[in-house]
């Protein structure tokens, strides 16, 4: 069973095999449609596809929730079981590369007690490069039922989190880029800046220059120096909209620490709250 990261040496043997569900995650947030259009023209063999906008998120009401809110889990389960996933089922979710946005999925299957979903390590790119096999036949999913069972500890809201943000207790962290988190070129989101207090943990950081995540000691001694030995519990990881954040959990989660908690509306559901402050710099 895999639950974080599976490598694409892991993976290819196991094409082709029952009760294994391959979900291609690739989206851009400057072409929402461009993953889909890749997809149809080569992806891993019986590989699916879900829309970041569509399939991994939730509606969105302007001027109350953030760019990418949850999903309804009863609508999340439904597209699940139209997969294909079921309580036996294990599921390797993959994007173009660094699985920023393969951790989305990972990460709402984890929240609702479906254990076998890893991430492809280096995704779409990696598998490319090894010359493993790829197709354009779209697979026909074979329909299950995917049945809910929604984890609590996981996630925290936005009245919570404005309640304690400030408290000596909590840490919270921003996985954006450290460019976003000072607040200098922000092109997304129509206020710049962090919450008061945060730090910055960039995502692409658990990544070395070959596109795959650090191995466990070095990421482990990424978290040591950032989060300064504090309680799991009590930390909150966000991003622009709750995706990318997922990432720094999944990282979290591969060497042995699963305990941090998703602010799902991040920073782009903070600024909807005006009555909030923002800060800039470092």
């Amino acid at each position: 069973m895999f639950q974080t990261l599976i490598d694409a040496q892991e993976l290819k043997p196991l094409i082709g095999q029952p009760n294994l569900v391959i979900i291609d995650c690739r989206f851009a947030l400057t072409d929402t449609e461009s993953g889909k259009a890749e997809y149809q023209a080569t992806h891993l063999p019986g590989a699916h596809y879900a829309h970041l906008d569509r399939d991994l998120s939730g509606e969105i009401i302007p001027g109350k929730t953030g760019r990418h809110p949850l999903p309804e889990i009863k609508t999340f389960a439904d597209k699940c079981s139209q997969w294909g996933i079921n309580a036996d089922t294990q599921v390797v979710a993959y994007d173009h590369g660094n699985g920023g946005i393969a951790a989305r999925l990972w990460f709402l299957l984890r929240w609702l007690g479906h254990e076998k979903v890893a991430v492809l390590n280096g995704g779409w790119a990696h598998w490319q490069k090894l010359q493993y096999p790829v197709t354009a036949e779209i697979t026909p999913a074979m329909p299950s039922v995917f049945t809910p069972n929604r984890q609590e500890g996981w996630i925290i809201d936005l009245n919570t989190l404005a309640q304690v943000y400030q408290s000596a207790s909590c840490l919270v962290v921003d996985s954006r880029t450290a460019d976003r988190y000072r607040g200098e070129n922000e092109t997304i989101d129509p206020v710049a800046g962090h919450i008061p207090g945060a730090i910055s943990a960039p995502f692409p950081d658990n990544l070395g220059p070959d596109g795959l995540f650090l191995d466990k000691a070095t990421l482990a001694a990424r978290f040591d120096q950032r989060l300064q030995g504090h309680d799991l519990k009590q930390t909150v990881f966000y991003c622009g909209s709750g995706v990318t954040a997922c990432h720094n959990l999944l990282a979290l989660h591969y060497i042995g620490r699963t305990e941090a908690k998703l602010f799902p509306g991040s920073w782009s559901e903070w600024i909807t709250a005006t009555h909030l402050p923002v800060a800039l710099g470092a």
